[in-house]
């Protein structure tokens, strides 16, 4: 009688393991077909863009009106900010493409001065006219290489997937059309740099701090390997694969990847003082087990012993079970948005379960910061009367044509929901109001 019992009981054991294995590789499936959806949407809709674009541009040509002008160049600025969001959601992380992304992000800056002037009386220059005309060529030559990748990944079903396990991989066997493809885009965009270097173009960016910030000697595949066994949370490197970044790249980097079982994991660090700038633990988060403020306790403690100096708490958000905060570092009392830093913890066990850093060892550095042009008083006279104002800082944030401005930042209800409101600390100008729902930060999108 206990053998049938044990047999039996034995018996729906295997089967309870049968299904829930099965269900783990259906939902496993699910994931991947999921991420090679929105890899396909990014793609195309990246193309559609880019032709759009291109269309736009000669149409701006053409006109002879100011009146209409300036919207069709706040279209063209719209565009290139949905190139770019395409661009960042594909798995480029390990390919070099910091070039095409510069090229759409200085035509954006181009279109977006020049649409907010009174062209009436102040039309285009000849020079400005010639920038035009060289946009329309370049945007051709990138339409033109990006409809030859998407005829490509339609005739023969290319998959994203395997873009991403090759580059990750450094995989010269796999059929890399789709990378070939976007480093035939990248080399000839290189080319329109050189022939940009004299127009209106050249110093529309600010953002060119690029990485002055890391500290540290140069570390060894070894040491990265040790302090990914450290943040991954593993004991052995068995499963730990290491690559080096490409030519090209923005710095030095190590991408780490772990691989086993349930648990995947994803780093991308400095190879100059080993710095973690992205981290990505996936694995099942059991329940609750500590507060939201117990686990800002633990991302405090990272930031702490990272040495990121004089950050202050900006905002918490829990979420399934992780906790999700977000630090900004503070100069004199003054928060500044460019170097934020985001830190994801699992709540049931403590464990780091994310980190993104990029902006700031980006950005970060001392800045001269003037005094306030006018009073806190005046610029609440520039909020909508009908916010009511609960919190007010100084800070420094980056306006739409990414030039640093010194602001008064205001938080206030408005009805049911909360905004915070930028008012430029100089002039009194409305840079940015951005309503607050809440957003999960994206630690996958690097």
């Amino acid at each position: 009688m206990i053998r049938w019992i044990v047999i039996t009981i034995l018996s729906v054991g295997i089967v309870g393991t049968a299904v829930w294995g099965y269900q783990e590789h259906q939902e496993k499936n699910a994931i991947l077909i999921q991420a090679e959806n929105n890899y396909q949407r990014s793609f195309h809709e990246l193309s559609y863009h880019i032709d759009l674009l291109h269309d736009k541009i000669g149409t701006a040509k053409a006109m002879n009106s100011e009146e209409r002008l300036s919207p069709q160049f706040v279209e063209i600025w719209r565009l290139t900010s949905e190139a770019l969001s395409d661009v960042g959601q594909l798995p480029l992380t390990l390919m070099p493409f910091n070039k095409t992304e510069e090229f759409l992000s200085n035509i954006g800056d181009f279109t977006y001065r020049t649409a907010v002037r009174d062209l009436e009386n102040e039309p285009l220059s000849d020079e400005e006219t010639e920038t035009l005309n060289n946009l329309y060529e370049q945007s051709a030559d990138i339409k033109d290489e990006l409809r030859k990748v998407q005829h490509e990944v339609i005739d023969n079903n290319l998959r994203w997937m395997d873009v991403e396990m090759a580059l990750a991989t450094q995989d010269e066997q796999a059929d890399n059309t789709i990378i070939d493809g976007f480093e035939t885009v990248e080399k000839k965009v290189e080319g329109f740099a050189e022939s940009n270097a004299n127009s209106a173009l050249i110093g529309t960016s600010s953002n060119n701090h690029k990485y002055q910030n890391l500290q540290g000697d140069d570390y060894s595949e070894n040491e990265a390997i040790d302090k990914g066994k450290e943040l991954f949370n593993v004991q052995d490197e068995d499963n730990i694969r290491i690559t080096e970044s490409g030519d090209g790249a923005d710095i030095p980097l190590y991408s780490l990847s772990y691989r086993d079982g349930e648990k995947n994991a994803y780093m991308d660090m400095s190879q100059k003082g080993g710095h973690p700038l992205s981290l990505l633990v996936d694995r099942p988060v059991g329940e609750k087990q500590l507060s939201l403020n117990e686990g800002q306790q633990i991302a405090e403690d990272y930031v702490r012993n990272h040495e990121f100096e004089n950050m202050e708490i900006f905002e918490t958000t829990e979420y399934n079970n992780t906790g999700l905060y977000s630090f900004l570092y503070s100069q004199n009392g003054v928060r500044v948005y460019s170097d934020a830093i985001e830190v994801k913890v699992g709540l049931d066990n403590g464990d780091i379960l994310g980190v993104t850093a990029r902006n700031y060892y980006m950005n970060h550095q001392d800045r001269d910061i003037p005094e306030p042009g006018i009073s806190s008083e005046e610029a609440k006279d520039m909020v909508n009367t009908n916010v009511d104002i609960q919190e007010e800082f100084l800070a420094v944030i980056d306006n739409d044509l990414g030039e640093e401005v010194l602001v008064y930042e205001f938080l206030g209800i408005l009805g049911n929901d909360t905004y915070r409101i930028f008012i430029n600390a100089m002039d009194g100008t409305e840079e940015k109001v951005e309503r607050m729902d809440g957003k999960e930060i994206n630690f996958a999108a690097m």
